[in-house]
Order: C-alpha cells, then sequence, then structure tokens
C-alpha cells in the first residue's frame, strides 16, 4: 500500500514534466536562426536592389575624366531608366549612359562567365565600373542635325546655330578635330565634356555607322549625383541648344566627314 501511495503521489509531477519538455521542444524546432532571417532580408533588398536598377534606376560608376567637370571620377550617378520608355527621345544637351557595342566597341569582349556575371551585379548596384561597352556621354546632335566644328571664332555649330556649350572643361577647345556630319535617323552624335580627354563620336568618324550612337542603345538618361554626399545634386541642365532650329524636314544634303 505504501508502494502504491509513493507511486500515485510522484505521478502528476512527472506528467507535468514531460509535458513542459514537450512543450518546449516546438518552439525551439520552429524558431528561425537569426543568421538566416538577416540572410534571408539581405538576400530580398539585394534581389530588389537588382530588379529596381534593371528597370527603373540604375547606379553607374564614372570611371574616367570624359565628363569634367560634369561628372568627376568616383561619382555615382543614378541613370533614370524610365526617360525614354514611354515615346520621349533623347535631347540635345542630355547626359546619357548608352551600350556602345556596334558603334563605340566592335565586339563584346569576352571571359570568364562567373566573373563577368558577378561583375554585372556590382556594376548594377554602382559598387563596380562599368561594362568596356558602356559610356556616358552628352547628345549633341539628334537625327537630321547637321553638326559641325568648327565656325571661325572656333565653337560648334548645330543646323547653323553656333552653341555657346559652357559645360565644357574650362581650357578645352570644342573639338581639335575638325568634322561636318549629318546625323542619320534614330542615331545620336555624342560627346563628352572634357573634349581633350574624352573618346567619343569623333574617334570613331571612319568607323562603321560613323560615331552615331543607335537611339535604341540607349540605357538612359542621367539625372542625378548620388555620390559622395558632397556632390550630391541633380545632373545640371543645359540651355546651351534652346537657339538651335529643328533639322529640316527633308535632311541636310550629305556632308564631307573631316
Amino acid at each position: 500500500m505504501d508502494t502504491e501511495a509513493q507511486h500515485t503521489e510522484r505521478d502528476p509531477s512527472s506528467r507535468a514534466e514531460e509535458g513542459s519538455r514537450s512543450a518546449r521542444v516546438p518552439d525551439d524546432a520552429g524558431r528561425v536562426p537569426s543568421w538566416r532571417r538577416t540572410a534571408l532580408v539581405g538576400a530580398v533588398f539585394v534581389t530588389f536592389l537588382l530588379l529596381l536598377s534593371h528597370f527603373v534606376i540604375q547606379p553607374f560608376l564614372i570611371p574616367s575624366r570624359s565628363m569634367e567637370p560634369t561628372l568627376q571620377v568616383g561619382d555615382r550617378i543614378l541613370v533614370n531608366k524610365l526617360a525614354y520608355r514611354f515615346g520621349s527621345e533623347p535631347a540635345r544637351g542630355d547626359v546619357v549612359v548608352f551600350d556602345g557595342t556596334g558603334s563605340f566597341v566592335r565586339e563584346q569582349p569576352s571571359g570568364n562567365p562567373v566573373t563577368g556575371l558577378l561583375h554585372d551585379g556590382a556594376a548594377a548596384l554602382g559598387l563596380a565600373e562599368p561594362d568596356e561597352t558602356d559610356f556616358v556621354k552628352r547628345v549633341v546632335g539628334v537625327a537630321g542635325d547637321r553638326v559641325v566644328c568648327c565656325d571661325k571664332d572656333g565653337r560648334l555649330t548645330v543646323n547653323g546655330a553656333p552653341v555657346q556649350e559652357w559645360y565644357v572643361k574650362l581650357g578645352d577647345r570644342p573639338s581639335s578635330v575638325p568634322f561636318d556630319i549629318v546625323v542619320p535617323p534614330d542615331r545620336l552624335w555624342v560627346m563628352g565634356d572634357h573634349r581633350s580627354q574624352s573618346s567619343d563620336s569623333r574617334d570613331h568618324l571612319g568607323d562603321p555607322g560613323g560615331g552615331m550612337v543607335p537611339v535604341e542603345k540607349v540605357i538612359g538618361r542621367a539625372d542625378w549625383i548620388a555620390w559622395p554626399f558632397g556632390r550630391w545634386s541633380t545632373v545640371p541642365d543645359t540651355d546651351a541648344f534652346a537657339a538651335v532650329p529643328a533639322a529640316p524636314a527633308g535632311g541636310h544634303a550629305a556632308a564631307a566627314h573631316g
């Protein structure tokens, strides 16, 4: 009898202890470790940024002096990829980023596909220099424009109107290379603001396409300087082309390359 009584007294506490143990097990088993939660949030955030940069706004690291003083080496600009998506086209004076394959670069450079994928991801986030085929320049001539350098006062002219290019690097001439070109349909004539340090349409006059950039190759318009923090601003607009008349409806007579 005493033995049975002792068993009876112990059983409730044993059941309670076992119950408390079993109650704790599902909580621990279902809990996501903190490092996994952090990794998941990070992956979602990076995916969001990549989608944003692919469709809407892409950071772009400036690797050279070709657009000084407007853009400086190390600037991270934000490229508006929707600027020309709904019927609008690049206008004279716009600073654009474009794929130079077929105009500035004849072939896509080959390389390790894995390294290339990692580089593309870093470049899309503005953490690495852009692809060798991506360029940033200013639009100087659009379809039908006749762009000539230079007039008797050393100025660039577009459709016969002289252009006061205040954005050109101080001390640079509009161009040390004379040229007289007519921009074909759906093409752009582009130049860097630091004319003596820029490889642009002038350097490809003798190549197929004559240095003209297809409008379809434009990635977007450079609208903002996002970094460094002290240079945070919009990319300045220009009224340098305000007095330029529209190209004649029938187009200009063919011009000789200079």
